[in-house]
């Protein structure tokens, strides 16, 4: 599994326009393809989602990057503004394709916020795929739903969320799958059903 101990001196420091992002990778010998997660806005990589989601691609030969954002790395718990956010992100992606791993088919994605910021930057990067733990759609306060930024995806988006997210439940589209689990927007109580559904699409979206 790629590290989550911050105080790891293997994980890959990547300099962005908004400060140093911090990304644990791990890069099978062969890899088939390329996995960049994003946090959500309070927590970090550690979530058991994000987790169960790498070790679910490693175990196809899929190298992959925990990103922690600018602002986790300098110790902060507020997130940055989405354009900082994006920014950083974008920086990341185009330092890891620079080196070693590229040419290889990008999925981007994330939990929460790090979900948004995929989706937002998905045709930027140039995502083949993005993959969504717990989004947000509706944030509290009546404000804008936010489904603008999954329907602005034009490549093959997995959504897995819980069936009692006070966030909602995004609707599926024509590239667009919607797993619903038990549980709420942690994903936390259906493990095993959150691998198999993440494994389902990774082994379809991606090139045999």
């Amino acid at each position: 599994m790629p590290s989550t101990d911050p105080a790891d001196g293997t994980a890959l420091l990547v300099d962005t326009p908004h400060g140093p992002a911090r990304v644990h990778l791990e890069v099978p010998a062969e890899p088939r393809a390329l996995l960049l997660l994003g946090h959500g806005a309070g927590g970090g990589v550690s979530a058991p989602d994000l987790l169960a989601t790498a070790a679910v691609a490693t175990s196809l030969g899929i190298a992959v990057g925990l990103v922690e954002q600018p602002y986790r790395v300098a110790g902060r718990r507020a997130p940055a503004p989405a354009r900082q956010l994006d920014a950083a992100w974008a920086a990341v992606v185009a330092h890891l394709r620079a080196g070693d791993l590229a040419g290889l088919p990008l999925i981007t994605g994330g939990r929460s916020s790090g979900a948004r910021v995929a989706c937002r930057t998905a045709a930027d990067v140039g995502a083949a795929a993005v993959l969504c733990l717990a989004f947000p759609l509706q944030p509290p306060r009546d404000r804008p739903t936010r489904l603008p930024e999954l329907d602005g995806v034009d490549v093959p988006v997995l959504v897995v969320q819980g069936a009692r997210d006070p966030f909602g439940l995004p609707p599926a589209g024509p590239q667009r799958e919607v797993v619903v689990l038990p549980g709420d927007h942690s994903l936390r109580s259906d493990v095993a059903g959150l691998r198999e559904a993440v494994g389902t699409w990774l082994g379809r979206v991606l090139p045999g």
